[in-house]
């Protein structure tokens, strides 16, 4: 009788464990199983649309807050981390590379991870994070210092931890990690300083490595045995093709954003940044694969198609936003909005261009993109030219630029709602005086080449939230917002679209009409996307508050246009008035 009480109390034990447990399954499911988070994207396709329905336009005057918890301390800088939730936890990233586990239900602090940073420590924009991956009983995220730690979901004890690269040469991490196809997918951040980027695949349950795959063109990819031995796996493109002389070895692209997955592909959609230095005149020619949309097969760690968006980049257009997939039809596409000033929409299987147009009001380095081609049409004279050509050899002329190298979208995360066919992306109007200077490349030191100032273009909203129909190019809304919008979007099957603002409001609009319904003031401006789940029946919404990022260090005249604003470092979680 005894052993048969034991075996009932393992038996009962495990099919608990492997409830708590995430899997490949679960995760795959992430965008149809509300009742918790896995993903970055909310699903691996980074759609950021809910199914839940229980808070709606009829009803949301009812939504009230349930918790709030602060991060504490004196590192209120930035907050751009999207939560994870599973198990009846919450796990959200902290500025400073700090990760928390809390009761999703109640907001009580479960335990505290601060990772030890060193003092040498360059990140371009900000000491941000934007969240972690979910896999087995781990919780994963990157850090500032380019390494991933993978920590017990219960204890928050260290499991593994690996070094990305080394932080001294200019390198470093802070996008959520990718879960694809059971690998563990990363990119790299420091494209300002000379980096090579690169896309890594890891076994998640020991972080060793799979393969390497880097996106600039002439370097090897390399992929890993269960032993660690390392094999050639081919070059990323043809060496010295699209590049002059030796700079591909210090070509920048780094794909600091992270990226996206498509399991009917089977392929990962990675964007890369702008190539290194800025000063394009001494980089003539495509600079593959800077600035554009990379599609990598996630078991053989190979490139199969490229897209890019701005060829030879000399306005820092960083291609790295998200390239998110649905289904139109028989079609599987995916949408992006670019820093550029164009939204894109690409076939996911080929990589070939479907569409093309402004999702912003002025843009100047081109007249459009021919759909042909898939080539922008450039406009010569305003490009920063030869820095060498000015009286004093030290500076180029200025031209003015729109978008600024802030970007028509930034890091900010759309949303795409399958309902409405609508994408709906946080857009900012603005612009820049940009030249050239001399630059050589010195390891760890910043590689620009160029100087900037960045310009408001009137005295009017700056931000705007764009309701987008991805097959006419057509805005079919916009909400206006004075201060440039730099967090993410979610959309739900409510008919409601979320996002939140600089000057510290969560709002919820119709997501048909754009009509605002509700909005809370959470005490610091928002730079991060809400998320939405349920649990015994309740649905909650959640965002991170907590003004930074690049906005405040980069923005110029923008930067003193919004000042005033606090920062901060919270979550709040939002449930129906009952």
């Amino acid at each position: 009788m005894r052993m048969k009480l034991l075996a009932l109390l393992i038996t009962l034990g495990t099919a608990q464990m492997a409830h708590a447990v995430v899997t490949d399954q679960m995760i795959e499911n992430d965008a149809k199983s509300p009742g918790d988070v896995l993903s970055w994207g909310i699903g691996t396709q980074g759609q950021r649309f809910s199914p839940l329905a229980k808070i709606n336009t009829g009803n949301i005057g009812k939504l009230v807050p349930a918790w709030s918890f602060s991060f504490g301390g004196e590192k209120q800088r930035g907050q751009e981390s999207q939560p994870v939730i599973h198990n009846g936890k919450m796990f959200v990233t902290g500025s400073y590379s700090r990760i928390y586990a809390l009761d999703a239900a109640t907001g009580q602090k479960l335990w505290k991870y601060e990772h030890r940073l060193p003092d040498g420590i360059m990140p371009c924009c900000d000491v941000i994070n934007r969240g972690a991956a979910l896999y087995d009983n781990l919780v994963i995220f990157a850090t500032l210092d380019a390494q991933l730690v993978a920590l017990n979901q219960d204890t928050g004890d260290v499991v593994w931890k690996e070094k990305i690269d080394n932080y001294a040469d200019g390198y470093s991490a802070s996008a959520a990690p990718l879960i694809a196809g059971g690998l563990l997918l990363t990119g790299v951040s420091g494209g300002e300083f000379g980096v090579v980027g690169r896309v890594e695949a890891r076994n998640p349950k020991t972080g060793a490595l799979v393969w390497v795959r880097p996106t600039v063109e002439g370097h090897m990819g390399y992929k890993f045995d269960a032993n660690g031995n390392k094999t050639e796996n081919g070059v990323s493109g043809t060496q010295g093709k699209s590049w002059p002389g030796d700079l591909w070895k210090t070509g920048g692209a780094a794909t600091w954003l992270g990226g996206t997955y498509n399991a009917k592909t089977g392929l990962a959609y990675f964007g890369t940044g702008n190539p290194a230095p800025w000063n394009s005149h001494l980089r003539k020619g495509d600079n593959l694969f800077s600035c554009s949309t990379v599609a990598i097969d996630v078991k053989t760690g190979q490139i199969v198609w490229h897209y890019q968006n701005t060829p030879n980049d000399g306005w820092d257009f960083d291609g790295v936003n998200e390239f998110v997939t649905y289904d139109d039809g028989n079609q599987v596409l995916g949408g992006k909005a670019d820093r550029n000033g164009f939204f894109y929409v690409n076939d996911a299987k080929t990589g070939k261009l479907v569409n093309a147009f402004p999702f912003v009001k002025k843009v100047t380095w081109a007249t459009g993109i021919d759909l042909k081609t898939g080539r922008p049409n450039f406009v010569p004279e305003n490009r920063p030219g030869d820095p060498t050509a000015g009286a004093d050899g030290k500076k180029g002329q200025s031209v003015f630029a729109a978008p600024s190298f802030l970007g028509g979208k930034n890091q900010m995360p759309m949303a795409y709602s399958p309902q409405t066919g609508l994408f709906y992306v946080p857009a900012n109007e603005w612009g820049m005086e940009i030249w050239n200077e001399p630059i050589t490349y010195k390891k760890g030191a910043a590689y620009l080449g160029a100087g900037f100032t960045i310009k408001t273009l009137n005295d009017g909203p700056i931000g705007a939230l764009r309701a987008i129909d991805p097959k006419t190019g057509k805005i079919v809304w916009e909400s206006p917002n004075n201060a440039p919008l730099w967090g993410g979007v979610l959309t739900t099957g409510g008919n409601l679209v979320f996002w939140g603002t600089p000057e510290g409001y969560l709002q919820a609009a119709d997501a048909k009409t754009g009509k605002i319904v509700w909005k809370f003031q959470t005490g610091s401006g928002v730079v991060a996307p809400p998320v939405t789940w349920e649990d015994k029946g309740e649905q909650y919404v959640a965002v991170v508050s907590g003004w930074g990022g690049a906005v405040p260090l980069w923005g110029g005249d923008v930067a003193k246009k919004v000042n005033y604003l606090e920062q901060g470092g919270s979550v709040w979680v939002f449930k129906m008035l009952k």
